[in-house]
């Protein structure tokens, strides 16, 4: 059993768990508060809990850096995000310790963030880290948060919806210089990333049957995936094949930069002078991925062939970039108008002009 005892006027606690000994200051001098306190250590420890002042000397400074080695033993491609989100929240957070970390605390958080004009979606993901923080925290043997604290979440509101019309395509494809033209015909048809478009390799690609692979570890999520080339897309292969065979040196990679000496890196420049020639806004590489899952959906190939290919492992995700514009809203109103004009009324019932739904009173007629 635990015991009292005094240094000074302040009162302390002596108590034990699995034959080690605790010593805590209850910070009083009042004999009852350490009486109290000591309760509900002996409590926790009669439950097998590990004693509270355990979790109240750590800090969030420790939970920030094994989230960063979680990040880098498992390889995450996210890391550069991850260090992005805990630059933020170590201007909030730094030095306090984890039991300070509450829902009220998290909350002024999020309102200190949205004073600095930060995105929804980007306190989100800043959000998400510091709950994964606890998670991980809360999993170590021993472990150093005893629970999860409550994080709200904001509504995203900044979702990007941009997509390119086909004719908008065309327009900024020939805008460009030469070298990024398959780049983005590859990008327009598949909906793939650029990291994925650009760093495909010869060794990736089957021309002979007409199949590119990505191998497990080469996309973001990690899944392998495969698709087969359309026409257009084969063409943009073999004429890269052609220059590379005309080429003093034979580099692995199917898209070569600018001056043909390796890998593209970055194209910014091209890419918004293109964007202005060609009448297009704002847009970004990623709005091709957008584009993609929508012009596969209203070509009708079945949404989980489409995630196949533009591989997205979640619908939900998923969803978010089949986006419908005002053209599609408009084609909805036109087709249900064409389909009322097509019915007929009479004094009791309504007779459709198409054969495959007629009334069985409209056939009897």
């Amino acid at each position: 059993m635990g015991m009292l005892y005094q240094r000074g006027k302040i009162w302390w606690l002596k108590y034990y768990k699995s034959g080690k000994p605790f010593y805590e200051s209850s910070e009083s001098e009042k004999k009852m508060v350490a009486k109290k306190l000591l309760e509900l250590r002996e409590g926790e420890i009669a439950q097998g809990k590990m004693p509270g002042i355990l979790f109240e000397k750590i800090k969030y400074n420790e939970l920030a850096d094994d989230f960063l080695t979680d990040y880098r033993i498992n390889k995450k491609k996210s890391i550069r995000r991850a260090e992005a989100s805990l630059a933020h929240l170590k201007d909030f957070f730094d030095g306090s310790r984890t039991t300070e970390i509450t829902t009220a605390k998290v909350k002024k958080y999020i309102e200190h963030r949205l004073e600095e004009g930060g995105a929804n979606a980007t306190i989100n993901r800043e959000l998400a880290a510091l709950k994964r923080m606890f998670k991980l925290g809360a999993i170590c043997t021993p472990p150093k948060v005893d629970k999860v604290p409550f994080i709200p979440m904001l509504e995203e509101n900044n979702v990007r919806k941009g997509f390119f019309e086909h004719a908008k395509f065309l327009a900024l494809r020939d805008a460009l210089p030469d070298y990024l033209k398959g780049v983005v015909t590859v990008g327009y048809r598949t909906g793939w990333r650029l990291s994925e478009v650009i760093g495909l390799e010869w060794s990736q690609v089957d021309r002979k049957n007409g199949v590119i692979n990505l191998n497990p570890g080469e996309t973001k999520n990690d899944d392998a995936r495969t698709i087969y080339m359309d026409d257009e897309v084969r063409a943009v292969f073999e004429k890269q094949w052609e220059l590379r065979k005309g080429s003093p040196n034979l580099y692995p990679c199917v898209f070569l930069n600018r001056r043909e000496n390796g890998k593209i890196n970055n194209f910014r420049k091209a890419w918004i002078k293109a964007c202005e020639k060609a009448k297009a806004g704002a847009k970004i590489f990623h709005d091709f991925r957008r584009t993609a899952v929508r012009n596969m959906i209203r070509a009708e190939i079945p949404e989980v062939i489409a995630m196949k290919v533009s591989g997205h492992r979640t619908r939900s995700v998923f969803d978010r970039y089949n986006i419908v514009n005002d053209r599609d809203l408009k084609l909805a109103a036109q087709k249900q108008q064409d389909y009322l004009a097509c019915q007929t009324v009479t004094d009791t019932v309504t007779i459709s002009d198409f054969p495959l739904q007629k009334s069985k009173r409209a056939t009897a007629n």
